[in-house]
């Protein structure tokens, strides 16, 4: 039974992560109704976690490869200074784009950890998200990578401080901020999962700060976890990435709509 648990949390992880429907949330949520612990275990989520990060890694190993090569080459010679110009500034806006979440993940991590006790927050978290994909449904703008600012960097940066909050999704927030600032879909879905690396290699740092060896025992149903959340993760982003392209980003507003009326109804 530990084994099909955490395995079903894994594929949980896996669709929710890469998605525009707040991971974080679901857990939440999850842990309520079923009225378990489970769900809030950190050894756990940092496996999870991890799961889903070797496989977007993966989806972008050829670009982040390319980026670190050109980042570090770009100080080598004045020739390479306007070679590699565009991957340094790029590699500049990844940073910057992550200082504000950073920042804010640091200072208020206490006060972020009470918004997941109060479940009304929670519906209406679900609810702004569904309301934030549905007004961006026709935006495309024309800027592609090379074409990022710095200012729209800070802009996405400080959108991506409201999804700190349960319910509010991650992915969904920073797509948001793209489209808005006229990033076309392409690269509107390349920067979201480009900022996603920092605030992962960062939460889980974060996440290990708390590891205890009380539970370690539930390795073997840990690695399951990790196996399909990392499996499910590769293929939702897949999904993720048709339906942006395609001008579908929408849909998911009437998936967060439902759960925000269930949330907010069930626990009213």
């Amino acid at each position: 039974m530990e084994f099909i648990k955490y395995i079903i949390l894994g594929i949980i992880q896996g669709i929710t992560e890469p998605l525009p429907i707040s991971s974080s949330g679901h857990l939440v949520l999850i842990r309520n109704l079923f009225n378990t612990n489970f769900a809030s275990d950190v050894n756990f989520e940092i496996f999870v976690n991890f799961g889903s990060f070797l496989a977007i890694f993966f989806i972008f190993r050829k670009d982040i490869i390319r980026l670190i090569k050109g980042f570090f080459k770009y100080f080598q010679s004045k020739e390479n200074k306007k070679k590699y110009y565009h991957d340094f500034k790029y590699c500049l806006l990844i940073v910057i784009g992550s200082i504000p979440v950073g920042i804010s993940g640091v200072l208020f991590k206490d006060t972020i950890d009470k918004f997941s006790l109060n479940l009304k927050l929670l519906g209406i978290a679900f609810l702004l998200t569904a309301i934030a994909l549905f007004l961006v449904r026709k935006a495309n703008g024309k800027k592609e990578d090379n074409d990022i600012t710095y200012k729209d960097a800070i802009i996405i940066g400080l959108m991506q401080v409201i999804a700190l909050m349960p319910g509010i999704s991650r992915s969904g927030t920073v797509l948001v901020g793209c489209l808005l600032c006229g990033l076309s879909r392409k690269a509107s879905l390349k920067y979201t999962f480009m900022l996603y690396f920092p605030v992962s290699v960062a939460s889980m740092g974060l996440s290990l700060l708390d590891l205890s060896s009380g539970s370690m025992n539930l390795f073997g149903p840990y690695i399951c976890g990790l196996i399909s959340a990392g499996i499910v993760t590769y293929f939702s982003y897949q999904w993720l990435s048709d339906w942006v392209k395609k001008g579908k980003l929408w849909k998911f507003s009437i998936y967060c709509l439902a759960i925000a009326i269930f949330t907010l109804y069930y626990f009213r």
